[in-house]
């Protein structure tokens, strides 16, 4: 069985206090969010299907078909998936390829929850995940920073932490390239500064 995931939240303030040393305007968006921070590990088979539906999705739009989806097949698990219709699935809001992404984890739901997860490393965790079908690196790195709370993960592939960072530093648009280099301040704690970058965008925290 996965062994609990580190709790981040009990890390929280340190990040914050490094993050605002070495970035003040970002640690204005800190500032201005108070003792707001992530929210405690979810479970995991929960954790990926949330994001997997989330894909390339707002943050709104994301909630409002995992709340459909949920009301669909009821406590989220593999066996009560596999046995809601596709087409109730669609009328949920899922996308015909999602159907299949969502499905296909369904099957393989006892062996992710057998994985020793705390076990491996960030990139093990990634190289396990995307060999699956549905799960690219952003879906695999949502896995990192809210289920096993990883602190140093920035997710690249992620359009909300460039238009956060447009949002709080103005100028040009962001390249993956520019990202990298400055997101070289907030480590250790990359994970952190991500979160708040997406809380900089929408009122309501960014949870999977």
């Amino acid at each position: 069985m996965t062994a609990p995931p580190t709790q981040l939240a009990t890390q929280w303030d340190t990040a914050c206090t490094a993050i605002s040393a070495a970035d003040p305007l970002l640690g204005s968006v800190i500032s201005a969010h108070g003792r707001e921070c992530i929210a405690p590990p979810g479970d995991l088979f929960v954790t990926l299907l949330r994001a997997v539906v989330g894909q390339q999705l707002s943050v709104k739009a994301a909630a409002t078909i995992w709340g459909r989806f949920e009301a669909c097949v009821g406590r989220v698990d593999g066996s009560n998936i596999l046995g809601v219709s596709v087409e109730a699935l669609r009328a949920a809001g899922l996308s015909g390829r999602k159907v299949e992404y969502v499905r296909g984890l369904s099957a393989e739901q006892a062996s992710l929850e057998q994985t020793d997860w705390a076990a491996l490393d960030d990139a093990a965790v990634i190289a396990r995940l995307v060999a699956l079908r549905g799960v690219g690196p952003w879906t695999a790195e949502m896995l990192l920073i809210f289920h096993l709370q990883r602190p140093d993960v920035l997710p690249l592939t992620d359009i909300g932490v460039f238009r956060g960072a447009e949002k709080v530093y103005g100028g040009e648009r962001w390249t993956a390239e520019k990202m990298e280099r400055f997101a070289k301040r907030w480590k250790p704690w990359r994970s952190v500064a991500t979160w708040y970058l997406w809380r900089s965008l929408d009122a309501v925290a960014v949870h999977y």
